[in-house]
């Protein structure tokens, strides 16, 4: 199965209740002959009544299967991906986010 990602402007805010976020960087991992693709991004909490906080953090939509290949209806880049559901590749995609961008397991998410 595949699924569509829609890709953001990278560094555009994007405002939320309690702050905001935005996409830094779109990484394409080489594993087992294929290519991840993972989002990076900032989140900053600024305006929540529990305090302020910021992290960084991953979204791992899936194995590339066309990059970046059509537009959607508002003219945006779309890619397909098909999601990683083997929880083994899950562990080796999480343990090369931390040694490479210092991105830890609660804050990698995959589709």
């Amino acid at each position: 199965m595949t699924l569509d990602y829609v890709h953001q402007e990278l560094g555009e805010e994007v405002q939320a209740r309690a702050g905001y976020y935005a996409v830094t960087d779109e990484l394409r991992l080489k594993l087992d002959g294929r290519e991840v693709l993972c989002i990076i991004g900032i989140c900053i909490i600024d305006s929540s009544c529990c305090g302020n906080r910021s992290f960084r953090y991953a979204l791992v939509p899936g194995y590339l299967v066309t990059w970046k290949s059509k537009k959607d209806k508002l003219g945006r880049t779309v890619s397909e991906v098909e999601p990683i559901t083997d929880e083994a590749t899950k562990r080796q995609v999480e343990a090369t986010l931390k040694d490479t961008q210092t991105i830890f397991k609660p804050n990698i998410e995959f589709w």
